[in-house]
């Protein structure tokens, strides 16, 4: 049994929908921050989908995201080790600086500008140190929860124009690649214990946008283009954050699909859900 805390959003979702043998659990039911061994009785190897995710509360509630991001990571690292079983922890594209202009390695320095940056990396470092796996990914859409893709569909039945920022590039990943990612991860277990994984390619919030649009049958060209110094956020956010799939693909694992044919998947599996009666936009 494979077992998924964190499981009640859209990433355990779909690794729940994948395999039958995947227990996803709510955090109620299984908080990681007071994680022992016991608690992961029965599990052949462990996912970790649980994590602080609001990036802008994190500048302010550092402490409980480093408890969730951090500590609880680190526990059940160490529970899953002491029973001889492998965890896989889900980390973020934002332990990196941002400032780069090539797609990170897992070799790359890192330098997280976030209190959500920080606290991740701590719990990767905590992770390796107790011989789990981390993987690195980016922009996450999937079926359930809140995501960039549900956003963009309500404001385009709610608006005739929007601003998306065009200064921010990275790799949209659809949680059903991601997953099916992840269940290949775990029935390998490769030696390499840090790794990538994202949809193939490259592209901008305000081009993601725009193809969104043309999944929904909607005029891509309502989307228009900003900067993000026109839209401050308390976390600041990575201008570059592509991470490259090369350690991921040495390690003898499929390379996620490109962003783009991930997306006209997505759609046809029902990310947004189908409008009826809709009226048009004047």
């Amino acid at each position: 049994m494979i077992l998924v805390p964190g499981g009640r959003g859209q990433l355990g979702h779909d690794l729940a929908a994948l395999s039958a043998d995947v227990r996803a659990v709510s955090s109620a039911e299984l908080d990681i921050t007071a994680v022992t061994a016991a608690d992961l009785a029965g599990a052949s190897a462990v996912i970790n989908c649980a994590a602080y995710t609001a990036v802008d509360a994190a500048e302010t509630d550092e402490e409980r995201a480093f408890a969730v991001n951090a500590v609880g990571p680190g526990l059940l690292a160490r529970a899953c080790a002491s029973l001889g079983i492998p965890m896989i922890q889900v980390s973020t594209d934002y332990v990196f600086s941002g400032d780069g202009v090539r797609p990170y390695e897992t070799t790359d320095p890192v330098g997280p500008k976030s209190a959500y940056g920080r606290t991740k990396l701590e719990g990767e470092h905590r992770v390796l140190e107790a011989g789990g796996y981390v993987v690195r990914t980016s922009w996450l859409y999937g079926v359930h929860g809140s995501n960039f893709v549900k956003t963009m569909a309500a404001l385009e039945s709610s608006r005739p124009t929007l601003s998306v920022v065009d200064d921010q590039a990275g790799a949209p990943t659809w949680s059903h690649d991601l997953a099916a990612g992840l269940l290949e991860l775990v029935s390998v277990l490769p030696a390499t214990r840090l790794l990538h994984a994202t949809g193939g390619g490259q592209t901008t919030w305000f081009r993601f946008a725009r193809a969104i649009f043309e999944e929904l049958g909607a005029d891509p060209a309502r989307v228009q283009p900003c900067t993000t110094a026109e839209f401050p956020r308390p976390a600041p956010r990575p201008a570059y954050s592509v991470l490259s799939g090369a350690a991921w693909a040495a390690a003898g694992l499929r390379p996620l699909p490109h962003w783009r044919s991930a997306l006209s998947e997505a759609f046809r599996a029902g990310v947004v859900a189908p409008r009826t009666g809709a009226a048009p936009l004047e």
